[in-house]
């Protein structure tokens, strides 16, 4: 019934219009001769002498290519709710992972259910990943960031990114909130630590098991993290409604500073 309740409150808060959606301005951003594209959201009345908190967004598997436009349709669209937009002013950035990019190292077993995922941090770095970091620091330098308060959030293969993007770059976010994804090489890397994580995943997901994000929790308390992680019981892959449906989601994030 929780989780019923919180899928209906999740359709009504998220109804947004077009013109809502207009928020997201539409930019092009250079990355070793490639023109990648990328959606960026201001905070209202944006003001130049002021610093405002960053965060990155990683979408899913799903709302990935090269139009820039599927990205707009799951967790994306919390950030521009009057209510998030007033409480929380901040600058959100939206990569585009290209179709055949992936924003982890992350080998994928299909014939599976939930699907097998092997973690190797060892390999190179993604393109989609390395670039997304290379934009976080581009809008660090042209815009007014509070460099102690950058986050980064995302769903599947973006909550997978998401613990990436902190273990290859452990000195840049303040807070990281990975969502029905996961990561396997926490204990390797002690500098994670001094990133606050909440971590989300559905008990019953079928497409990333449960288990991937229970053992990177537990991984990151043996190395003393501060960790906090809910689980919804009876919750498939879509548990991004409830985590981006939780009451202090943003006071949360954007409470925390390195």
């Amino acid at each position: 019934m929780k989780s019923i309740i919180a899928s209906l409150l999740m359709m009504s808060s998220f109804f947004v219009s077009a013109q809502d959606l207009s928020l997201y301005q539409k930019k092009e951003f250079a990355y070793k001769g490639q023109v990648l594209l990328y959606r960026i959201l201001y905070s209202d009345h944006y003001d130049r002498t002021k610093k405002y908190p960053l965060v990155l967004f990683l979408h899913g598997a799903g709302e990935r290519g090269n139009d820039n436009e599927k990205q707009l349709t799951h967790g994306a669209k919390l950030f521009i709710m009057e209510d998030a937009r007033t409480k929380f002013p901040a600058i959100v950035i939206f990569p585009q992972c290209p179709e055949e990019g992936f924003w982890g190292s992350v080998k994928v077993d299909r014939t599976k259910s939930p699907h097998s995922f092997g973690f190797d941090y060892k390999e190179p770095e993604p393109t989609s990943l390395a670039s997304s970091i290379a934009l976080v620091k581009q809008v660090m330098k042209d815009e007014r960031v509070d460099r102690s308060r950058v986050y980064v959030t995302g769903l599947s293969m973006g909550g997978m990114g998401t613990f990436e993007a902190v273990y290859r770059y452990p000195k840049l976010f303040a807070a990281a909130m990975p969502i029905c994804g996961g990561g396997d090489a926490v204990h390797y890397n002690a500098k994670v630590k001094k990133t606050l994580f909440w971590v989300f995943h559905g008990a019953d997901d079928a497409v990333v098991g449960v288990d991937n994000s229970r053992v990177m929790v537990d991984r990151l308390k043996a190395i003393g993290a501060k960790v906090k992680y809910t689980e919804y019981p009876g919750v498939n892959h879509n548990s991004w409604d409830n985590a981006f449906a939780e009451p202090t989601f943003l006071s949360w994030m954007f409470s925390n500073k390195r």
